[in-house]
């Protein structure tokens, strides 16, 4: 009956919403029609009810579409071949992000907030878990606590086998391996990289469930138990995954210096757009941080090796065969994000590749199995990925006119204002609604903007030839003693960067001389708008080249843990940390009548023991005592692992604040300005460095003279 009354109203509305979006109107009554509807939806912004959202989104698409009606039927005509080709390439960037905003809407309707499914009381129920740990060429400094961290897991030890896949074949890791009791697993050749090394392990292990970890991801004590159960639940649950958290900060993080403001980049992914795609049974598996069923894997042949994001392509075929997949968006396990900007460029260029070869060779919404909610689903997430040719489009498309005159839009500046700028703040307004916790207003262009020119010929080429790329390992864990900025990642984007300033000045120039020149300043104002807007943001995504010095191996985390402090003399004092890390600890004083002993080492105090670990001192004050902890055997790391990075609420923080687009845009600007200022104070630093040294040479000369 509800779906009947569902068509019914929907046969009724589309009449409506057809005349909506075709009737043509002049510039004041667009105006006047845009600002009824702002006004409306802004009113039902007062509302926080989903169902609401839900309607802002029909309203917003409405919009949208009316807009790119609007660019098809009224300002597709030139004057010259150029000004067509330029022109129909600007429309169709415009209809890409159409398309991708309705995907986007149709993906995040309903999100769905997954409960963790409970293990029965008779541990005879629960399933035998094989976890495999793949890696390459990580460094063991990498991978060791993510080994340690699995064998703290929360599961009965005789259904729990856990493996290093080491595809590098390193003496070293089968040392490490045989020394803390895992398995050790390696073959002769890697063949499809990653997805081999994991099927060369499935046949060589039989546990009904598959866990895996990439090297550099440390799970908490209780991820099994908070996974698993939901696979006894329902039979035909192939995959369960987590969200992949990172206690490292990426490179928008710790380049910008707003960049711990805002959300991290993959916290859309991993929040909204995962948990829109568990409501329609299309999660994405994500390579780490998943169990999946092996009957499931063996159905589909093991893990895909056709694409280089074996992963994405893997969850496609379980789901093509009927099998189901859940998204529990809790963090249960952290890892580390990409340091520098050159390597995020690298592993969002596998990722575009490879999800581009997923649409050639076995695209979404061709083929049997699939549901259509499902089929696009995947088509978002695959068409997502084809965004540099129509975001270097939008970058560009304001030269034409400023630089060149030529017109690829025929229409009135007027006109083209009242259907943009509704279609534009609708966009806006709705997204900052329904994606505010996860992703702030605007950055998604200067995330797109940073990879944009690096992903077009990637793209491209294997749209055309899709056997084409290999599988790049994406480097983890390295560390940066000095700060620089990275010219060569960004160059051409200080070349269009120089063309928009150069186009914006020529704007201003000839609309104060609009007369002499013959121009429309309404058209002017257009351009140069559009040129300043694309100009700031351009700037943000050069910012984030200026690499920041990474000196830190370990994260530090708050934890209080009460501990005793050993002094040389033989005293000993209680206190408890402020903060822990693999690598030390800040513990608050409490006495400070010893402050300016020596300390041999530290207790902590565990609910599982004791820890003794010997330190050394780095700083202190009336307040704190800041210490390095020396080398320790590998079964007290294991208890420090314990505590440190696999506490069952590890990984959990509070939300960031709910989006503000007029804030998240004053952040942007912020960080241009901080590009060019603390650009400005490195160089007079560097100055001052080399006055120093020289004037200290020209003394040292002085004195050998003498």
């Amino acid at each position: 009956m509800k779906k009947a009354l569902f068509y019914l109203l929907l046969l009724v509305l589309a009449p409506i919403a057809v005349l909506i979006i075709i009737t043509p109107m002049d510039s004041q009554k667009q105006y006047i029609f845009g600002l009824i509807s702002i006004g409306a939806l802004m009113l039902l912004g007062f509302s926080k009810h989903h169902r609401v959202s839900v309607i802002m989104m029909i309203v917003a698409v409405l919009m949208s579409t009316r807009y790119i009606w609007f660019r098809a039927t009224q300002t597709l005509h030139f004057n010259s071949e150029i000004e067509a080709i330029l022109g129909i390439g600007l429309f169709l960037a415009e209809l890409y992000i159409w398309i991708t905003i309705i995907l986007s809407y149709l993906q995040n309707l309903f999100p769905l907030q997954r409960k963790i499914v409970p293990l029965p009381d008779d541990m005879a129920q629960w399933p035998t878990v094989d976890i495999y740990i793949p890696s390459y060429n990580e460094s063991l400094d990498v991978v060791r606590d993510t080994v340690l961290a699995a064998q703290c897991l929360d599961y009965p030890a005789d259904k729990l086998k856990i493996y290093l896949l080491d595809d590098g074949k390193r003496n070293e890791f089968a040392v490490f391996a045989a020394n803390v009791g895992v398995g050790y697993i390696t073959r002769n050749d890697n063949s499809h990289a990653k997805a081999g090394n994991l099927n060369h392990a499935m046949k060589l292990t039989k546990g009904e469930l598959i866990c895996v970890f990439d090297c550099d991801h440390v799970a908490t004590r209780i991820f099994l138990q908070a996974t698993v159960g939901a696979f006894l639940q329902d039979p035909r649950l192939a995959l369960m995954q987590t969200p992949h958290y990172f206690y490292s900060p990426d490179p928008f993080e710790r380049n910008l210096s707003a960049g711990r403001d805002i959300p991290n980049e993959g916290q859309l992914f991993y929040g909204q757009i995962q948990r829109g795609n568990d409501n329609w049974n299309a999660t994405f598996f994500c390579g780490s941080c998943a169990v999946i069923r092996r009957s499931a894997l063996e159905e589909i042949g093991g893990f895909a090796v056709e694409t280089v994001t074996e992963d994405a392509h893997t969850a496609l075929k379980m789901q093509r065969l009927g099998w189901k997949s859940a998204y529990l968006d809790i963090p249960l396990a952290a890892g580390l994000a990409t340091e520098r900007l050159v390597v995020h460029v690298i592993q969002r260029t596998r990722w575009a590749r490879g999800m581009t070869q997923i649409l050639r060779v076995d695209n979404p919404l061709l083929g049997r199995g699939l549901k259509w909610q499902q089929r696009l689903c995947y088509l978002n997430a695959m068409l997502s990925f084809q965004f540099a040719l129509p975001r270097v489009a939008f970058l560009t498309a304001p030269l034409a006119y400023l630089l060149f005159n030529l017109n690829i839009i025929h229409s009135s500046a007027s006109l083209i204002f009242a259907y943009m700028l509704p279609h534009l703040f609708l966009c806006i307004y709705v997204n900052s609604r329904v994606n505010g916790r996860f992703r702030y207003s605007f950055w998604g262009e200067i995330y797109d903007l940073v990879l944009a020119f690096h992903l077009v010929l990637p793209t491209v080429i294997t749209l055309i030839f899709p056997k084409r790329g290999k599988f790049n390992v994406t480097d983890k864990g390295a560390l940066l003693d000095v700060g620089y900025f990275d010219f060569s990642i960004v160059r051409p984007h200080l070349i269009i960067a120089v063309l928009l300033a150069a186009g914006v000045v020529a704007g201003i120039v000839r609309a104060v001389g609009h007369d002499y020149f013959g121009v429309d300043p309404m058209v002017i104002a257009l351009n140069v708008g559009w040129g300043v807007y694309s100009l700031i943001f351009l700037l943000a995504a050069i910012a984030v080249a200026r690499e920041t010095r990474q000196t830190r191996k370990t994260i530090r985390i708050d934890a209080t843990v009460p501990v005793v402090i050993h002094y040389a003399s033989g005293i000993s004092s209680r206190s408890h940390t402020l903060d822990l890390s693999m690598g030390g600890c800040r513990i608050a004083v409490v006495d400070d009548r010893h402050l300016n002993d020596e300390i041999e080492e530290i207790e902590l105090q565990l609910q599982s023991g004791a820890i003794s670990i010997p330190v050394s001192v780095i700083a202190h004050d009336e307040q704190y005592i800041r210490l390095m902890f020396d080398e320790i055997p590998l079964d007290r790391r294991r208890e420090l692992v314990r505590v440190v990075l696999a506490r069952a609420d590890a990984w959990i923080n509070p939300p960031k604040a709910q989006d503000n687009p007029f804030r998240s845009l004053f952040i942007i600007i912020r960080s241009v300005f901080d590009l060019f200022w603390l650009t400005w104070k490195d160089r007079r630093e560097k100055r001052r460095h080399r006055h120093d040294d020289a004037r200290r040479g020209n003394n040292a000369n002085e004195d050998t003279a003498v």
